[in-house]
């Protein structure tokens, strides 16, 4: 049973549209989390609908768990209630899931994103149904079930299973896979009252397509707009529209998945916000790479072509 959050103006009309947030580190690699906090207060006046802090795309794996506190505090302090905060979870441990659940929501986390652990060796395991049913009743916040398996067409959790998951109470959505083909039998076990997003800016109209009210996507740093737009025409039915905007954002969408967080950030530092440079090992884009990245937010239509950002950038 989804619920309201602590921000229901921000939750409760669709499409709702939420980006992995980007960590800005000096050079020194130490969290800039002043710099976070402008580039906050800066997206409050897009499309963004929220934020998700400790996701892949907000370099997960490369902070530590006071830096991921740190910035859910800075973000929560910095968006001062106009939007709100997803703090990602990835734990195979229900328990300790549940401690990051309270450690988040302590912070100012409006919700929590859960990755469904990994299908493989599950034969010994408690069921899945065990795990989601323990972090939802124990998370004092809503619960957003992320479908991320390590390989792009993995699959981490059946239909019934899905089913099962999403009528537990506390809720709030469910965000699909890059399998779009298994994802498209997917939808119809979510949940009535659970939120459908997909996950992908490539999959933005196939997503809505298939029922997506939503989206939390890597793209949505760049274009919250469009995204919304996109969902928004394919829940009118207005489908050829969708596939127009679709079409110019698609190379931006592919340059993200090939070369990763540094796309992210290049992006971000292009349309004038203190993107900074990933977290070794991962390293900064190559200058032909970021020239490639500049003629993808003109394509999108992100970018004007003299390089400074579309008006409707902002709203």
């Amino acid at each position: 049973m989804a619920i309201s959050t602590t921000n229901p103006n921000n939750t409760a009309t669709d499409p709702i549209i939420v980006a992995p947030t980007n960590m800005p580190f000096r050079d020194d690699e130490s969290l800039d989390l002043d710099a976070l906090a402008r580039n906050i207060d800066r997206f409050c006046g897009t499309a963004l609908s929220g934020f998700v802090v400790g996701s892949y795309g907000g370099e997960e794996f490369h902070m530590g768990e006071p830096e991921k506190v740190a910035a859910i505090k800075t973000v929560v302090e910095a968006h001062a209630g106009r939007r709100f905060v997803i703090a990602g979870i990835d734990a195979l441990s229900p328990t300790e899931a549940v401690r990051l659940a309270d450690l988040y929501a302590g912070a100012g986390a409006d919700m929590v994103r859960v990755r469904i652990p990994p299908a493989a060796g599950r034969g010994n395991e408690a069921p899945v149904q065990d795990y989601f049913e323990q972090v939802c009743s124990g998370s004092p916040v809503p619960v957003v079930v992320i479908h991320q398996p390590k390989t792009p067409m993995g699959v981490d959790v059946t239909p019934s299973e899905l089913q099962d998951i999403t009528s537990f109470d506390n809720v709030f959505a469910y965000i699909m896979s890059l399998n779009y083909r298994y994802e498209c039998r997917m939808s119809q076990f979510v949940a009535d009252d659970v939120k459908f997003w997909t996950c992908n800016g490539t999959l933005l109209m196939p997503g809505g397509m298939i029922g997506a009210v939503g989206a939390c996507l890597l793209f949505g740093n760049w274009g919250p707009h469009i995204a919304s737009d996109i969902i928004q025409a394919c829940m009118d039915g207005r489908y050829a529209e969708a596939r127009e905007i679709q079409e110019r954002i698609n190379h931006l969408d592919f340059l993200g998945m090939s070369w990763g967080v540094a796309v992210q950030k290049t992006g971000l530092n292009l349309l004038g916000y203190e993107g900074t440079v990933p977290r070794r090992p991962n390293l900064p884009l190559s200058d032909s790479q970021v020239a490639e990245v500049k003629v993808a937010l003109i394509e999108a239509r992100i970018l004007n072509s003299d390089g400074t950002p579309a008006a409707q950038l902002q709203v």
